[in-house]
């Protein structure tokens, strides 16, 4: 869909971290490029403000990649990862997310969400109806959800330029699967928040 990009757009992000780290590990077993993908997907729009949401767990590994991306403007939202009676664990953003979105609506002519979840379609239908947004998409095309994409005014197709977007980028795709993120273990988490920490900044 040809959406229209000018310069006194105010562009607000909110960035699913979790699902791009997994559809990246997954697809091509490298690290997104937040730097790259900021600076494409707000193409030189007045960006308002961008936020990433994140789980941080008790080795506070995370720390590094809140500054790296304090560095590139992305400021970051935190929850603690949360575990059940029974050893149940639970790792997710999604309404938080979405409230700010909407609450900071009013703010923004552009909203850009970096996800590939089909959970947020129905933020996006709002936020297009009754938040009188433009409403974009960033992810990986083949772990996102095509309705998603269909009800986005625009997306940004990461699959498209691998080697823009991610770090470690070695060539090629493995054959993937969304990803699932219904079960995530603290060691898991840990181990996820330590490598996406040498994120750099933009090329």
């Amino acid at each position: 869909m040809a959406i229209i990009k000018h310069p006194e757009q105010r562009v607000g992000v909110f960035i699913d971290t979790q699902n791009l780290y997994h559809s990246a590990k997954n697809i091509y077993h490298a690290r997104v490029n937040f730097g790259n993908v900021l600076k494409d997907s707000v193409a030189g729009r007045r960006l308002i403000r961008a936020r990433a949401y994140v789980v941080t767990t008790e080795s506070g590994e995370e720390k590094g990649f809140f500054e790296a991306l304090a560095k590139i403007g992305i400021e970051t939202r935190t929850k603690d990862l949360q575990i059940f009676f029974g050893g149940a664990k639970k790792a997710d953003w999604d309404v938080g997310m979405a409230v700010d979105a909407i609450t900071m609506a009013q703010k923004l002519d552009t909203v850009i969400l970096f996800t590939g979840d089909g959970d947020f379609i129905p933020l996006v239908e709002y936020l297009k109806v009754h938040g009188g947004c433009q409403v974009e998409v960033v992810s990986f095309g083949r772990s996102t959800s095509g309705r998603l994409k269909e009800v986005a005014d625009h997306f940004l197709d990461l699959d498209e330029d691998p080697r823009r977007y991610l770090m470690n980028y070695r060539g090629g795709a493995r054959r993937s699967s969304r990803p699932s993120e219904a079960e995530v273990s603290e060691k898991d988490v840990e181990k996820e928040l330590s490598e996406i920490s040498k994120i750099t900044g933009v090329e």
